[in-house]
């Protein structure tokens, strides 16, 4: 049996970035991770496979439609699917390396495998080389999460498939189906309608994105229409059957849609399955999330759980924040996870992004506050790279003029979102932000702008 200081299974964001800095702090640790290549789903599978092919397809979008307009003339255009495919695994090649990189920069030993607790009160890894033993006084569970299965619709990995299977079509999709109007769905049916798919999506609630700001789905969703994407709200799917050249997706009210691809995204689930989370007195909740407290320490003492696997948003950055807040905890510090400043971004065109409360969760509070607005469409700089869709939307409180809320529907939201979430990190006021001088001509300035009229004295509308 091998001792460590720390154990974490799991090599995803959360994982690798705790292991990171338990090495900082002088821990002897491992990290055990199943997948030959580090980074988790995000580094995989997720984040960066998506946002390559999202850059990939925007520029062919642009290319296509928009370079005409400024005097730029290509000739005649065409797609390279296999060739933007590679650029696309090239980009995640090079970050997974750079993770094994940053993992023996720091001596953390790392452990090919499946990590799981036994009953000796251990964690055995199977491995190819047959099972080992680790042993640590403190371990963290880090195995994120996987797709969400639909009832009656079964995933075959050819027609009917998840966000991994989509990230890797061989061919355009004549006819896309996406179940399901989150960030996935929404994003990888943009990469496919950009490259020549028709894309329906369909929901179940009577709105997209939820969970975020309404007013900004609502506006998004517009958009999105108008591009060329085609949704059925309120939308109940029963079921889904495919043969080899075409599927179908039924719908509770009888009606049937044909198509030549399926993309079911209806949310993730904690991969918590196989862990012998019994073994080590580990609770989980109804839903198979782990049960931690506010130092994300599980039901046994000296185990941890962190990222996608506890629930909460699922998103890499947030699992970042919780790796970096429970080694701390757990070496005598004050780590800190500050719920209300994690950002979500959804990387549509225009992109969509929020912080902090959305204005449906003061309204429900009830909270008294204030709002200010203002639209890309009178920000210089976006009318210098003609992208004008959108608007900042600032909530403050009413009494102390607090900023609790963030709102971007515009060009590059996930970007200018990081200025909304350090302010609401370190107690902002919306004067605070008015207060700031902005570079001019900037696309942040209309955050600035939306602060000034938080006090209805916006200058530039």
């Amino acid at each position: 049996m091998t001792q460590h200081d720390l154990v974490v299974i799991g090599a995803g964001p959360g994982g690798y970035v705790a292991a990171i800095r338990a090495a900082q702090l002088g821990m002897n640790v491992a990290c055990v991770e199943q997948e030959p290549d580090l980074g988790g789903t995000c580094l995989r599978v997720g984040c960066i496979p998506s946002k390559a092919l999202l850059e990939s397809s925007e520029l062919y979008a642009r290319a296509t439609h928009d370079f005409g307009k400024l005097g730029i003339r290509i000739g005649e255009l065409s797609l390279e699917l296999d060739t933007l495919l590679q650029a696309k695994n090239r980009t995640v090649g090079t970050l997974t390396s750079g993770v094994a990189a940053l993992l023996k920069k720091n001596k953390v030993r790392r452990y090919v495998g499946h990590g799981h607790f036994d009953e000796q009160g251990g964690i055995t890894v199977e491995s190819t080389d047959g099972p080992r033993q680790l042993a640590a006084k403190n371990i963290i569970i880090a195995t994120g999460s996987q797709p969400a299965q639909l009832a009656g619709v079964v995933c075959d990995g050819r027609r009917i498939g998840t966000s991994t299977d989509a990230l890797a079509y061989e061919q355009v999709p004549d006819h896309l189906v996406v179940i399901g109007a989150g960030y996935i769905g929404l994003e990888l049916g943009t990469v496919w309608r950009r490259l020549g798919a028709k894309v329906t999506v369909l929901e179940y609630l009577d709105r997209i994105l939820p969970g975020m700001d309404s007013e900004l789905a609502r506006d998004a969703y517009k958009i999105f229409c108008s591009q060329g994407m085609s949704f059925r709200l309120s939308c109940r799917v029963t079921g889904a059957n495919a043969s080899d050249s075409e599927c179908h997706v039924h719908i509770e009210d009888g009606d049937s849609i044909a198509c030549d691809r399926i993309l079911v995204a209806v949310g993730r689930v904690p991969n918590t399955e196989g862990l012998g989370l019994d073994f080590a007195g580990v609770n989980t909740d109804g839903r198979g999330f782990v049960s931690v407290n506010r130092q994300l320490e599980t039901t046994a003492q000296g185990i941890y759980a962190i990222g996608d696997v506890v629930g909460g948003a699922m998103l890499a950055h947030k699992a970042e924040e919780e790796g970096i807040a429970c080694v701390e905890h757990m070496n005598g510090q004050h780590g800190h996870v500050n719920y209300d400043a994690i950002p979500g971004v959804v990387y549509t065109q225009p992109e969509v992004a929020s912080v902090g409360k959305s204005e449906d969760q003061l309204k429900s509070e009830p909270v008294n506050y204030r709002k200010g607005t203002f639209p890309f469409l009178a920000n210089g700089r976006a009318r210098t790279i003609g992208q004008v869709e959108g608007y900042v939307k600032i909530l403050a409180d009413a009494e102390t003029d607090r900023i609790l809320g963030v709102h971007i529907l515009g060009p590059h939201a996930g970007d200018l979102i990081a200025e909304a979430a350090v302010a609401i990190e370190f107690g902002a006021s919306s004067e605070d932000l008015a207060r700031c001088c902005h570079a001019h001509p900037t696309l942040a300035e209309a955050i600035k702008e939306a602060s000034l009229d938080v006090a209805n004295r916006a200058i530039h509308f």
